[in-house]
């Protein structure tokens, strides 16, 4: 296998390694099936992203038909200094996709579903997740974590990790990436396992994910909702830490939410799967908790019509506007241990505007031994709370947000003086040193695969991390 043309397969991942060798202009590109837009809808569009906070024009979009033809654009990309990040569906929130000067793959042109089998799905990297869940279905099948937002590329979520309501039991999407003897997190010792425990969670830095396989399980026919409101952060709290010991629900979730006037309202948001006749005693399940049981609002719907809920939300962004307003937000992990109590000294400095109607704060527990990968940091204990400010502003003035993203960095030092841990989606500047914290002991293993398998720093810019 030659230098200039190095795909790797790894554990259930196929992925393209930049590595510095010589090729001519964009003619590379053409040769390589890759086409190349210079200018138009495509540049402009790449030149922004979901967070619409972070501007920057690369020189070219280019849409890869395959595998190979990435492989032959990078040595000649890395040989010119230029930069090359890879793009799914546009949903970063600070750039991190982007590559000013340089070059964007428009990854959705590869989004082919290849193969669905009893235990695995086999994806184009460009894959939405709905799709992936499209495919699955129809054989009672579902991955085991999806995140809340289905229209997110499969590559995109497995370079940070994939948090979705099923975490508590599943782990992240990067710990449900299987290999081809079907064991879960392992590779061959012929496979690059180093490569691929970079390229989980390693932020796009050492490879280009072009394929995925992922792991299936049974899908449950039909899900029970329960949405359940406090008095305040403290009885939240502690029905979240019942329910998540006793396991009662499949999914758990909870916020904190803007209630128009001024106040905020706690939520706990669980639900239950089940087949047939099987259906959940609603008082079994409700029992102990210590919720305003009046307000509770209980819902019963099939799978794929409970996986549909943030679509309803996007509709009702786009059509007020408010989803092409700019997204500021912030993604965390608070230690178990004094998550309450840090989460409400926060939660009193802020105010409903601080979030927007719509926004709200994430806040929930879940074990932490059901995480694998390698670059997914966690507080290092066994129950972390994501603590998000998903801000989602009621107007697209500028100064408004880039007093948010200049809030998210104090907040951060804040969260992270205090054991906290970056969800690394987030809207506010990282340098080289925040990113050797944030890592930690992990830094090694991230800062020795780059000069492995991009040594020029071709990939991914937008992270300013190498």
């Amino acid at each position: 296998m030659t230098t200039n043309k190095r795909t790797l397969l790894c554990a259930g991942l196929t992925a393209t390694a930049a590595l510095a060798a010589k090729a001519t202009g964009l003619a590379a590109a053409a040769k390589a099936g890759v086409a190349p837009s210079v200018a138009g809808d495509a540049v402009t569009a790449a030149a922004e992203d979901f967070g619409h906070l972070i501007h920057r024009k690369p020189q070219a979009v280019l849409k890869p038909a395959s595998a190979a033809g990435i492989t032959e654009l990078m040595p000649w990309a890395a040989s010119r200094g230029l930069k090359v990040a890879a793009r799914g569906q546009g949903h970063s929130v600070f750039g991190r996709a982007m590559a000013e000067g340089g070059g964007v793959l428009d990854m959705t042109s590869m989004r082919t579903i290849h193969d669905v089998q009893p235990d695995r799905i086999t994806v184009d990297a460009g894959a939405t997740w709905r799709a992936v869940l499209d495919a699955a279905l129809p054989h009672g099948l579902t991955p085991p974590v999806l995140t809340n937002y289905l229209e997110l590329s499969v590559g995109g979520t497995l370079a940070v990790g994939g948090i979705g309501p099923t975490t508590l039991r599943y782990g992240m999407q990067t710990d449900n990436v299987v290999t081809g003897d079907g064991r879960q997190l392992t590779c061959s010792p012929n496979s690059n396992p180093d490569l691929f425990d970079a390229i989980r969670a390693g932020l796009g830095q050492c490879g280009i994910i072009t394929r995925a396989t992922l792991r299936l399980v049974p899908a449950p026919q039909r899900v029970r909702r329960f949405n359940l409101f406090y008095a305040d952060l403290r009885s939240l709290t502690a029905d979240q830490r019942t329910v998540l010991t006793d396991g009662r629900f499949d999914q758990l979730q909870g916020a904190i939410l803007p209630d128009g006037a001024g106040a905020w309202r706690y939520q706990l948001e669980g639900a239950v799967h089940y087949d047939g006749q099987a259906a959940p005693d609603n008082d079994a399940v409700l029992a102990g908790l210590s919720d305003q049981r009046s307000a509770a609002v209980i819902s019963d719907l099939t799978y794929n019509e409970d996986l549909n809920a943030f679509a309803r939300l996007e509709s009702l962004l786009r059509s007020n506007g408010q989803w092409f307003h700019p997204h500021p937000w912030l993604l965390t992990f608070l230690r178990g241990s004094n998550a309450e109590q840090l989460a409400g000294d926060i939660l009193a400095e802020l105010n409903n505007s601080d979030v927007g109607p719509f926004g709200r704060i994430t806040y929930y527990p879940m074990f932490t031994k059901a995480l694998h990968t390698p670059l997914v940091r966690m507080p290092d204990e066994s129950v972390a709370f994501p603590f998000n400010l998903i801000r989602i502003p009621a107007s697209k003035d500028a100064a408004k947000a880039d007093q948010m993203v200049a809030g998210n960095r104090v907040v951060y030092k804040r969260l992270r003086d205090a054991g906290g841990i970056l969800y690394p989606v987030s809207a506010f500047p990282m340098s080289q040193n925040d990113w050797k914290d944030h890592f930690g002991p992990r830094w090694s293993l991230l800062h020795d695969a780059k000069q492995r398998y991009d040594p020029l720093a071709t990939l991914t810019p937008g992270y300013t991390m190498f």
